[in-house]
C-alpha cells in the first residue's frame, strides 16, 4: 500500500515506518525534525520505498501536494509532544496538535485516505485503584497537552461520522525503547538508563508513587500499522499498552541498584501529574488479536543495550 507517516522521523515513527517498509509497502514520511531526526531513519535510506520529505502539518500547500501521491492510509503521528512543553507554551501546542491536525484531516478527506490519529493515554483521569483504564474510562485535559489531544480525538471521530472517511484514534500508553531522546519528558526509562550509565542522580518528581504502564516501542509499533489495515479498527477509539503499572521509584530501582544515586525532587508542575496509569487493553485484543510481545525487564534490557552500543560503551 501507499502510505503517509507524519512525524515520521520521531521515535515512534521510526519503528512504525520499519515496520511498513518490512511489509513491503510504498511510505511517505513527513517532518519538520523539531522533535525527529533523520539519523533515525538512516537505515532505511537506501530502500526505493522510502520517500522522505523535510516539512511542517501546519503548511497547507506542503500537505496538499504530498497528497498528491493518492495514499491508501495517512498515519498522523507529528505532534508537540511534551506536557511541560504545552503548559509553558499552549499556542505553540495548540498549532501544532488541533490546526496541524486539521490540515491533516482535510486532506485526508479530499482524497478519502483512511486517518490514524495518534492520540495518547495523558487524555485519561487517573485509574481506579481496583482496575484498569479502558477507552470508556472519563478523560481529563489536565494539560494543554491533553487538551488539544482531545480536540484532535473529536475532529477526527467528526469526519469520521460527518463524511464516512475511514479513522481511528489510538490512545498508546507510556512507549519506551531504542531511538528514544533521554531527555525531556516522556522517556522515564532512557532518560534513568543514560543517568545510571552516566553515574549520575536519578531526579524522580514528586513522592515517586505516581504509576505507569510502560510500552516497549516495537510492540508499539505493530499495534499503529496492525490497526491501519484493518477495517475493523475503523470508527474505534483503541488502548495499547502493556497491561501493568510500575511505581517510578520501583523503576528508578530496578534500573540503578545504588538507592544513594536516587533521589526524589519538588514537581514543577504537579497540577498535570496522573497518579495511576494502568492499561487495559482489553478491546484491542478481542478486535485486532494484538498483545503486547515484550516484557519490561527485556524491554529495559534491550533499551539499555541499545542506548550501550550507541554511546560506544
Amino acid at each position: 500500500m501507499r502510505v503517509l507517516v507524519t512525524g515520521g522521523a520521531g521515535f515512534i515513527g521510526r519503528w512504525v515506518v520499519k515496520r511498513l517498509l518490512d511489509d513491503e509497502n510504498q511510505v511517505w514520511v513527513l517532518d519538520d525534525l523539531s522533535n525527529g531526526s533523520k539519523e533515525n531513519l538512516k537505515e532505511f535510506r537506501n530502500n526505493p520505498n522510502l520517500d522522505v520529505k523535510i516539512g511542517d502539518i501546519k503548511d497547507a500547500g506542503i500537505l496538499s501536494k504530498i497528497f498528491n501521491n493518492k495514499f491508501d492510509i495517512c498515519i498522523h503521528l507529528a505532534a508537540s509532544i511534551i506536557v511541560q512543553e504545552s503548559i509553558d507554551n499552549p499556542r505553540k501546542t495548540f498549532e501544532n496538535d488541533v490546526i496541524g491536525t486539521f490540515n491533516v484531516l482535510e486532506e485526508a478527506r479530499k482524497h478519502n485516505t483512511k486517518f490514524v490519529f495518534m492520540s495518547t493515554c495523558m487524555v485519561y483521569d487517573k485509574a481506579s485503584m481496583g482496575g484498569g483504564i479502558s477507552e470508556t474510562h472519563p478523560t481529563k485535559a489536565a494539560s494543554p497537552y491533553a487538551g488539544a489531544k482531545l480536540a484532535g480525538e473529536n475532529m477526527t471521530q467528526s469526519y469520521y461520522h460527518a463524511y464516512g472517511l475511514p479513522t481511528v484514534i489510538i490512545r498508546p500508553f507510556n512507549t519506551y525503547g531504542p531511538c528514544q531522546k533521554s531527555t525531556g519528558e516522556g522517556g522515564v526509562i532512557s532518560i534513568f538508563i543514560q543517568k545510571e550509565l552516566n553515574g549520575d542522580v536519578l531526579n524522580i518528581y514528586g513522592d515517586g508513587t505516581q504509576t505507569r504502564d510502560l510500552m516497549y516501542v516495537e510492540d508499539c509499533a505493530e499495534f499503529v500499522v496492525e490497526v491501519a489495515y484493518s477495517n475493523k479498527a475503523n470508527g474505534e477509539i483503541l488502548n495499547a499498552g502493556l497491561g501493568e503499572d510500575i511505581t517510578i521509584n520501583e523503576l528508578a530501582g530496578i534500573i540503578c541498584m545504588d538507592k544513594k544515586r536516587i533521589r526524589n525532587i519538588k514537581h514543577i508542575h504537579p497540577q498535570s501529574e496522573i497518579p495511576k496509569l494502568l492499561c487495559d487493553y482489553s478491546k484491542t485484543r478481542k478486535l485486532m488479536g494484538w498483545e503486547p510481545k515484550t516484557s519490561l525487564k527485556e524491554g529495559i534490557n534491550k533499551t539499555r543495550e541499545w542506548m550501550k552500543k550507541s554511546a560506544g560503551k
